[in-house]
């Protein structure tokens, strides 16, 4: 036995993954663990590769089902997508070979809400989960199964297989063991009951993942680290974005909607997510607490200064330097820090009940607030709707926020009509670039209208959407949301045929 391996029959299981993965049949469904890169199998998945490799030279073209939490790495995702040997991706990805076989039709994609995939396999929606393979930190002497750090669907995967491998990584801090709260009350309807949380730090479950012994036909182990997401410095851009937000919540504490506490906070992955936590930072604010899906670099530093009281989500996602400072500190966070299934942190009844601010990034955005999230020009699938969509129509205060263009100003993020729709006006409340901020509560499609085109587009398409709409309050098919639908995607077919939505036909 080892250290992490502290039950004599698990560590009667230890197998070379090469030999693991001998274990999983052609055309199985396979549940992997893995979260925004953390918590990933770090062996297995390589191995199976290979296999898949040797596999296609002899003629014997092997795929399987793949379902993660979220996105994982690439000695993951871009190891099994490169070997063509992914049938089905479910329910978020960000690994650019995979993303490619996605958008060259070599590989079925299923982008689904965070919080609705265990549900749709307890379901059986996917058919039957044949093996689940989840990274754990450790195992104890009564065979429980210490989470790593993400928890995502592995409750549910090691539920719902017929067999599971388990990688135990010795490189995950050990004081990882007790920072989990992972809830077994969830249930279909019609028994289904509330989910007792009220407050961030509310635990209502127990800090292990549970697994028949007799399930385990593998243990590997590893001493592997996570992807680490580095993250740039932010820009000029994203600073700008950031003053707009924190501008946003000053006037909202003010007119007495929110105190300097504010509410729990949800926060997308990015560089401009952590530039608004970085100004949370240097801001009037105290006290604050998150339940939100990942914790990155700015939400650690707000813990760190003690404007962050604690944090509570379904996995972490931070540099190469963040990682070195909370695994050399991990367990001064225990009492600061929740780790839950995402089935839990992303769940529409608990960010209801506990009001969260969400900021989440875009593609781009209409002038009436509808918002796409997860595709270019229409058609290409960028990497998910990840859990923006259970925030969004569930938080206090819905914020997106985006660059008012990309590809060095040859495409405008305010539209005319977003080319894919993930987050409609009805689930929008603020819109922010770095041009300005618009607040859309309470306003009429048209009044939203006049308020993104004046605040949050770029001066270079700025004349262009306005024009764009007072033909339409002309000539549109009825006033309540004034549109020309011969034109309303053109921005996005002269992109595809010029590379630029500028009607003159320049970059920038």
């Amino acid at each position: 036995m080892t250290s992490r391996i502290r039950n004599r029959r698990f560590a009667e299981k230890v197998v070379e993954a090469a030999e693991a993965v001998e274990l999983i049949e052609p055309g199985a469904n396979v549940g992997m663990s893995g979260f925004t890169g953390a918590g990933y199998p770090k062996e297995v998945p390589g191995a199976l590769a290979k296999r898949v490799a040797e596999a296609r030279l002899r003629g014997e073209p092997m795929k399987f089902g793949l379902w993660t939490g979220a996105s994982t790495a690439p000695e993951l995702d871009g190891a099994l997508a490169d070997v063509e040997g992914i049938d089905l991706r479910l329910p978020y990805q960000s690994d650019p070979v995979t993303r490619g076989k996605i958008n060259d039709g070599r590989m079925d994609y299923t982008d689904i809400h965070l919080s609705h995939v265990a549900q749709r396999v307890w379901q059986g929606a996917f058919g039957e989960l044949d093996v689940a393979v989840v990274e754990v930190s450790g195992i104890t002497e009564d065979g429980r199964l210490v989470p790593s750090s993400s928890v995502g669907n592995n409750k549910t995967w090691l539920e719902q297989a017929d067999r599971v491998i388990l990688e135990v990584n010795s490189w995950q801090s050990e004081h990882l063991e007790g920072m989990h709260d992972i809830y077994y009350g969830t249930a279909l309807p019609p028994h289904r009951v509330p989910i007792p949380i009220c407050r961030p730090t509310d635990r209502i479950g127990t800090p292990y993942l549970e697994c028949p012994l007799e399930k385990v036909i593998a243990v590997v182990e590893t001493e592997s680290p996570d992807r680490n997401s580095v993250f740039t410095p932010p820009d000029a851009t994203s600073e700008r974005i950031a003053g707009h937000v924190l501008d946003f919540l000053e006037m909202e504490v003010r007119s007495g909607r929110l105190t300097r506490e504010l509410l729990p906070l949800q926060s997308g992955v990015g560089n401009v997510a952590n530039a608004v936590l970085a100004g949370l930072g240097s801001g009037p604010f105290d006290g604050l607490s998150a339940y939100t899906e990942v914790i990155q670099d700015g939400m650690l530093e707000l813990i760190e200064s003690g404007t962050l009281r604690t944090a509570s989500a379904t996995a972490f996602s931070l540099s190469p330097s963040a990682i070195d400072r909370f695994n050399r500190d991990a367990e001064s966070y225990k009492d600061r820090i929740l780790l839950r299934p995402q089935e839990i942190s992303n769940h529409p009844e608990v960010v209801r009940r506990l009001g969260c601010l969400a900021m989440n990034g875009i593609v781009e955005a209409d002038i009436y607030g509808n918002i796409n999230s997860t595709h270019l020009m229409g058609s290409r699938i960028q990497n998910g709707i990840g859990g923006s969509g259970d925030f969004a129509r569930n938080a206090y205060v819905s914020i997106f926020v985006t660059p008012s263009t990309a590809k060095g100003g040859a495409i405008s993020t305010i539209v005319p009509m977003v080319s894919h729709v993930d987050h409609t006006e009805h689930d929008v409340d603020v819109v922010v670039t770095e041009q300005g901020l618009a607040d859309l509560r309470g306003l009429s499609p048209r009044k939203r209208a006049e308020k993104i085109i004046a605040h949050c587009a770029h001066p270079d398409f700025r004349p262009a959407l306005q024009d764009y709409y007072d033909r339409a309050l002309q000539s549109s098919f009825g006033l309540h949301t004034p549109h020309l639908l011969t034109e309303a995607l053109s921005w996005h077919q002269r992109y595809i045929d010029q590379g630029t939505m500028r009607a003159d036909g320049q970059v920038g």
